[in-house]
């Protein structure tokens, strides 16, 4: 992909740092030479305007041209990469637990995931056939694997994918690895609900603030300010 002008004002390590982000995002990534070149026009549009139609523009527009362009990063890539990598977190519970059944019927590893894939329709299931082509085209199942860990953004499910390259290298006892990981995953997603939850009484505030007591307010007032403006 040529890249020729963004190479001239981009460092390569921000643009290695975003293409990682990129493959954690799967298919529907926004790709890394559009988001750069969306965020600069905005970023330079948002300067200019503010520039010249606020009164303290000299001021204003760097500072929140600034802000936007961390911002734009962070609502592109960092807060879809959380909210995929909680997607496949819940989808890999069954999807492991599937493959499991299969392994323990005394299938290998490439034919279990085959079986796996073939019966499973679901985002981490089509990053595992994805792995899967990769080895029918001559990687070995160990390269397709570490490849397919730089597009999962879970720690939990990569920690999964690594007990399946050790299993290969050494012919270790992948069953009761992945059983582990799947009571792992289990106890994760009931503790992100717990913590969802903890939130609640905090998020229920800060709307009782913005929205129900200026309307109190507004009431208590409402007859003062009519009798005030009458008078």
């Amino acid at each position: 992909m040529k890249r020729s002008f963004i190479n001239k004002i981009y460092l390569n390590s921000t643009i290695k740092r975003l293409e990682a982000k990129e493959k954690k995002l799967g298919s529907k990534a926004l790709k890394v030479e559009t988001f750069l070149n969306i965020r600069l026009a905005l970023v330079i549009s948002i300067f200019i305007i503010i520039l010249f139609t606020c009164k303290y523009g000299a001021i204003l527009a760097p500072v929140i041209a600034l802000i936007f362009y961390i911002l734009f990063e962070y609502f592109v890539y960092d807060y879809n990469i959380k909210k995929r990598g909680k997607k496949l977190e819940k989808e890999a519970i069954f999807f492991f637990e599937v493959l499991v059944l299969t392994l323990e019927g005394g299938r290998s590893l490439k034919h279990a995931l085959d079986l796996t894939v073939e019966n499973i329709d679901s985002e981490i299931s089509l990053e595992f056939k994805t792995m899967l082509h990769e080895v029918k085209l001559g990687k070995s199942i160990n390269e397709a694997l570490e490849a397919l860990k730089k597009r999962i953004p879970s720690e939990a499910i990569n920690n999964a994918i690594l007990n399946m390259v050790q299993a290969n290298i050494y012919g270790t006892n992948i069953v009761d690895s992945l059983y582990n990981q799947i009571d792992y995953l289990r106890q994760k997603q009931i503790l992100d609900v717990k913590a969802e939850i903890a939130k609640l009484p905090t998020k229920i505030s800060v709307i009782s603030v913005l929205f129900f007591i200026p309307i109190i307010l507004l009431i208590i007032l409402a007859p003062i300010l009519l009798n005030y403006i009458m008078n």
